[in-house]
């Protein structure tokens, strides 16, 4: 066991080794001026992650930890695990802010120190001053996925687990809570035997749990003029009858000329697909989903016809590809203003005029966002149309500036 973990031990210092090897092989490669500018922006770039993410972090989780230490006993140890399994989530929303906050301080110190004005003087362009910002604003764009991606809907989930369980609640296999699921589909006549397209079935439970779902109500109207109610104490997927399986409830049955009977049973088999299940099992938070995740969630709302959620999803989904796309729409705006000749921006003046810009591109997005949602534009339309926007807009300013 020693051995095996030693040598696990000395794969990683190998690996880790290799890879600094490389980073610093293709540093070498980069031309000086490239380096000398990637080494004024990576400083300002680690403050503002950690500025930002520190601010954040306070407001969205310290806060609310501090008060359930307080208020509920919740341990203290527990309390720091959710707030490192919290950090990625914030992280990510820190990345895009950092870069606008890093290359607007470091190019405005650049500028007030006369450096870009000898740059200017040799003959390098505005563009070529601001090409690595550039690139490195497309490296945290893909940092940023990975971590939205990858690692923050596992943390985010984590983290919900780990608090929910130390504050005594009964979570540990939960896997949804308040379950609503419509299905669309044929609604006969029962005296004519026409057929029309509608919603046939409303499905509510309370949770679900170990694959069970508790406290069940389903409203059946696939009979025109019939309406019929089923309650049960507990239902789970029958996978070799392909049904569902209702315990301990009872069938209301109401009929078009205002009669009606009741039905008690303890073991009912009743004909209806798995969509409450596939969608109990979907995080309630689009946030807490992966692309794939989000892409089946939208394909499930589709398909038993919930248009809202689904055009929902697909704003979302976009969302997924446009958060990390900040990055370079605040790299652009943030070294283009900082390499404006003759600007003098200290440290508070760029913290402020960061947030000014932040405030004005994320009200920006979420209206589109909105939009999309509404269905007053196509979702891609929605979450794509602030990135061109600001992207255009850092386009004009730098060629303004470039004159």
């Amino acid at each position: 066991m020693k051995s095996e973990i030693n040598n696990i031990l000395s794969n990683i210092l190998k690996s880790f080794f290799q890879l600094r090897s490389k980073i610093i092989f293709y540093w070498r490669k980069l031309p000086l001026l490239d380096r000398w500018l990637l080494s004024e922006l990576y400083p300002p770039l680690l403050f503002a992650i950690a500025a930002f993410t520190l601010v954040s972090l306070s407001v969205g989780v310290m806060f609310d930890l501090i008060r359930k230490i307080v208020e509920s006993g919740l341990p203290i140890q527990i309390a720091l695990q959710v707030l490192f399994l919290r950090l990625p989530s914030f992280l990510v929303i820190s990345f895009p802010m950092a870069m606008l906050m890093a290359t607007l301080l470091a190019y405005s110190r650049l500028s007030a120190n006369s450096e870009l004005k000898a740059l200017r003087s040799i003959g390098v362009s505005t563009e070529r001053m601001i090409a690595p910002a550039l690139a490195l604003a497309v490296l945290m764009t893909g940092l940023t996925f990975i971590f939205n991606d990858s690692i923050v809907p596992q943390a985010n989930r984590n983290a919900e687990f780990t608090l929910k369980s130390s504050l005594g609640k009964a979570i540990s296999t939960e896997e949804g809570e308040d379950v609503i699921y419509s299905r669309k589909g044929e609604i006969i006549d029962m005296k004519t035997n026409k057929v029309k397209r509608g919603v046939t079935h409303l499905f509510y439970a309370k949770d679900f749990t170990n694959n069970q779902m508790n406290k069940v109500t389903v409203v059946d109207f696939s009979r025109l003029g019939f309406t019929q109610l089923l309650l049960a104490d507990k239902a789970y997927w029958n996978e070799r009858e392909g049904k569902w399986q209702f315990l301990d409830g009872k069938i209301l049955t109401l009929a078009p000329d205002g009669s009606s009977t009741t039905v008690q049973y303890q073991r009912y088999l009743y004909p209806l697909d798995t969509g409450p299940k596939d969608i109990a099992k979907l995080p309630k938070n689009s946030n807490d989903m992966t692309v794939s995740e989000a892409i089946k969630a939208e394909r499930l709302y589709t398909k038993v016809g919930n248009i809202k959620e689904a055009r929902r999803m697909k704003v979302r989904i976009q969302e997924k590809f446009t958060l990390p796309m900040a990055c370079i729409v605040f790299g652009l705006i943030g070294s283009t203003l900082g390499a404006k000749p003759n600007n003098r921006t200290s440290r508070s003046q760029g913290f402020g005029i960061s947030v000014l810009l932040i405030l004005i591109y994320y009200v920006l997005s979420f209206s589109f966002s909105s939009l999309g949602v509404k269905g007053a534009l196509i979702p891609i339309l929605a979450a794509w149309s602030p990135i061109f926007i600001s992207i255009f807009g850092g386009g004009i300013l730098l060629k303004h500036i470039s004159k």
